[in-house]
């Protein structure tokens, strides 16, 4: 399997997925420290892969979603955006509907 097929079975696998620098244990850059914090203040239940422990996804993934940076955020397989928008959307209680919605589907 390709890279580009693991990250759409990733995707199609998990409602949730954060493509970050580190684990939401122990992050390795401010950014993906900062998504994972808005995501469990969200109440998010999401699935994280590190880039760092996997460089063909680290060089993949910002061509596969045309996003340059990480971490990535993706909810039912769409691109939400990076640490600023992760930020936004839970600042304006967007972030906290959209990962409710993806609850109540999955369950």
């Amino acid at each position: 399997m390709d890279v580009n097929e693991r990250i759409k079975a990733t995707l199609a696998d998990h409602a949730i997925v954060l493509f970050m620098k580190g684990t939401p244990q122990f992050p390795m850059c401010g950014f993906s420290s900062r998504g994972v914090q808005a995501l469990k203040e969200s109440g998010a239940d999401f699935y994280a892969i590190n880039v760092l422990a996997d460089p063909e996804v680290r060089a993949a993934l910002p061509h596969y979603a045309n996003w340059p940076t990480f971490p990535q955020l993706f909810i039912q397989g769409e691109l939400m955006g990076g640490c600023d928008i992760i930020e936004d959307l839970k600042s304006s209680g967007e972030l906290a509907r959209m990962v409710s919605d993806v609850s109540g589907a999955t369950h």
